[in-house]
């Protein structure tokens, strides 16, 4: 149920992303709902309200910092809530390394294919101003179903 719900909130984010350069709250809405469905029926209700909550909070808070800084839109940031909702606290911190890993990864080809097409004199070769993460950010969610 969990990477069901990772993979539907990862893709309807990734095409708004790489589409528009936005995610809209109407995506992360609709993933902080599909968390709360996932942790009152894994947890139960009572439990559930508090893994719900704790998980929103460490995803939002997670790259809070990269927002504060400039670094990252605010779109970023409620997608990693909605993931925390869907992931649960120990599961979105390993989510958001490896997410990070991969937006750097991802940042770095920007980078490369912009600054060839700037050597070889082609159209589009200035530094792009944003880089679409949350393809990252589903990345990480996606790896963070991998390993122990």
């Amino acid at each position: 149920m969990q990477l069901t719900a990772c993979v539907l909130l990862g893709l309807a984010a990734s095409i708004e992303d790489l589409w528009r350069r936005r995610i809209s709250n109407l995506t992360v809405l609709a993933g902080l709902a599909a968390g709360l469905g996932i942790q009152l029926w894994q947890q139960g209700w009572w439990k559930g309200w508090g893994a719900w909550a704790a998980g929103v909070g460490a995803g939002f808070a997670v790259f809070l910092v990269f927002f504060l800084a400039g670094g990252m839109g605010g779109g970023d940031i409620k997608l990693m809530a909605a993931f925390g909702a869907c992931l649960g606290t120990g599961q979105i911190l390993r989510a958001a390394l490896l997410a990070a890993i991969a937006g750097a990864l991802v940042a770095c080809g920007y980078l490369l294919v912009h600054w060839i097409r700037r050597q070889l004199g082609r159209p589009g070769g200035a530094s792009p101003q944003t880089i679409p993460y949350a393809p990252a950010i589903f990345a990480g969610s996606l790896l963070s179903f991998v390993g122990p």
